[in-house]
């Protein structure tokens, strides 16, 4: 016989003041408190390389990059989340108190596992997408030279485009910037996965 157990389902501001205690981060889906799984060396290194190589002087400072511990809040489907690395344009948009959650992305780069990869390129992308003045999502691969790139166009359709190769270079399309894969691949060992 199995037991079940009821779901505990938390208000935002519930929510909000345990993740301020937490040790670890958790994501909030719509009263779901949702721990995140750790990362690897790989997904840590790919992530900060992306935040490292992001020019702070790019149209004259017009555009700022946040890794991992900054949240974005999703209105359209109620919830919080810690994407890998965001870039906004301006100044931060705040959800709230503080300056921990932002609302404003126009990029969103998420590092791809073996676990969260179907997660990231449905359910994460289409809450993604319901976030106004956002306009693109990298999927970035941390077991091969590999990048998916997804793109809003001025009508409103998503352009997909794909990257191959440890000579690829990353051609972003929401800011004016490419990044080579060198660049964004330094220090990561396949060999490890």
């Amino acid at each position: 016989m199995s037991v079940q157990v009821e779901k505990r389902y938390y208000t935002r501001e519930e929510y909000l003041a345990l993740e301020e205690a937490a040790e670890y981060k958790n994501e909030y889906y719509d009263g779901e408190i949702i721990p995140m799984t750790g990362g690897t060396t790989n997904h840590n290194r790919i992530s900060g390389n992306f935040y490292r190589k992001f020019p702070l002087t790019l149209n004259g400072g017009e555009y700022e990059a946040f890794i991992g511990d900054v949240r974005l809040w999703i209105s359209q489907y109620r919830c919080y989340v810690y994407p890998d690395v965001m870039v906004i344009r301006g100044e931060p948009i705040y959800e709230g108190k503080g300056t921990i959650t932002i609302t404003n992305p126009i990029l969103i780069i998420e590092v791809k596992s073996n676990s969260t990869d179907n997660y990231d390129r449905r359910d994460k992308f289409r809450y993604y997408r319901s976030v106004p003045g956002f306009q693109e999502y990298l999927l970035v691969d941390q077991y091969s030279f590999q990048i998916e790139q997804f793109f809003k166009q001025s009508n409103g359709q998503w352009l997909f485009s794909e990257y191959e190769g440890e000579s690829a270079i990353l051609s972003l399309k929401s800011i004016p910037l490419e990044i080579p894969f060198q660049d964004i691949y330094q220090r990561v060992s396949f060999d490890q996965t």
